[in-house]
């Protein structure tokens, strides 16, 4: 396969809001110097391996939020590279404090709709991915809004290698369906529960959010594990 960035990526419309309340001093002073630092190209091929060649492992957290899941994850595992993407200013910020006060090394960020940068990561370049309580989108004329599509399933294909990991959680009923309904029809992805706690009960390598404990949802939070065939 290609190791090269897919051409002519649709353009997206991000819905929701890019900004919350202004940054304080210090993040905006983190946006502007550690960010670019810390980066993803601005063009061309991404590539995971290269980004963080001292790491063994690759992961991706889709919409990380305030970071809290992203930066506990990778103080737990100096040795795996973690790359989020999250378009909304304040969650870069928030997180870019986790990444500075915790001095990890082992972090990317990209502040970016998700959506325009999976095409151009390399093909089989990433050991996990990550997509925790997204936006479910709850009205059914705004279904097609939802990050878990067609096209963002073969995105997730075409970058997990081999044994690869998927985990989708939320907290919506609909969202959970809509998740299920989606991957159980490719053979890509092999489902890993055996029992309904395997889904009901939180994994044992989770780390809750604030967001999470605020229970916004409508159900329990459920907890979605695939493997890349």
């Amino acid at each position: 396969m290609s190791k090269t960035a897919k051409p002519d990526a649709p353009e997206f419309r991000l819905y929701g809001r890019a900004q919350g309340k202004p940054l304080s001093a210090r993040q905006q002073g983190l946006v502007d110097d550690l960010l670019p630092r810390i980066g993803l190209p601005e063009s061309g091929p991404v590539d995971a391996a290269e980004l963080l060649p001292h790491c063994r492992r690759q992961v991706l957290e889709i919409g990380f939020g305030g970071g809290e899941h992203l930066a506990a994850q990778a103080a737990r595992a100096p040795d795996t590279g973690f790359i989020g993407i999250e378009p909304f200013l304040n969650g870069v910020a928030k997180a870019l404090t986790y990444i500075d006060a915790q001095g990890l090394e082992n972090v990317r960020l990209a502040r970016a709709d998700a959506r325009e940068l999976l095409p151009r990561f390399t093909d089989a370049s990433l050991d996990r991915i990550f997509l925790l309580f997204p936006d479910p989108w709850h009205k059914k004329r705004h279904a097609k809004r939802r990050f878990v599509q067609q096209t963002t399933r073969d995105a997730f294909a075409r970058l997990l290698k081999p044994g690869g990991q998927l985990r989708i959680a939320t907290d919506v009923k609909s969202y959970a369906d809509h998740c299920m309904s989606e991957f159980r029809q490719d053979d890509r992805f092999v489902w890993q529960a055996s029992k309904a706690d395997d889904w009901r009960i939180a994994p044992a390598d989770h780390i809750t959010t604030r967001y999470e404990t605020k229970g916004l949802g409508d159900c329990a939070p459920v907890f979605m594990d695939w493997v890349r065939s």
